[in-house]
């Protein structure tokens, strides 16, 4: 499983989570939402630091990451961030390895 975070999505997060170098972004497992890969679940976005991450991806001096206990929600997909110009967010997309 990889992270791809786009350019736009990057920038996006910067500026919305007030993030600098060194920083973590951490995708979690939500109960709710909708999702393309797991029904009845969603992907929730923190800024907090590593405790036992199974994948990460740095961009731009920003460290993104799933942790172990979260992995099975991908079902064998990468996570790929891009954004959303018309409604000005990131949007998760997830594609089959």
């Amino acid at each position: 499983m990889k992270i791809h975070i786009s350019d736009q999505a990057s920038e996006w997060y910067k500026k919305e989570m007030s993030l600098k170098q060194g920083d973590y972004v951490k995708f979690f497992v939500r109960y709710g939402g909708c999702s393309t890969v797991q029904s009845g679940f969603s992907l929730g976005v923190i800024n907090e630091e590593p405790v036992d991450a199974s994948v990460k991806s740095e961009k731009d001096g920003i460290v993104y990451y799933i942790e172990e206990k979260d992995s099975w929600y991908f079902d064998g997909h990468d996570l790929n961030v891009d954004f959303h110009p018309e409604a000005k967010e990131p949007v998760f997309n997830y594609h089959k390895i």
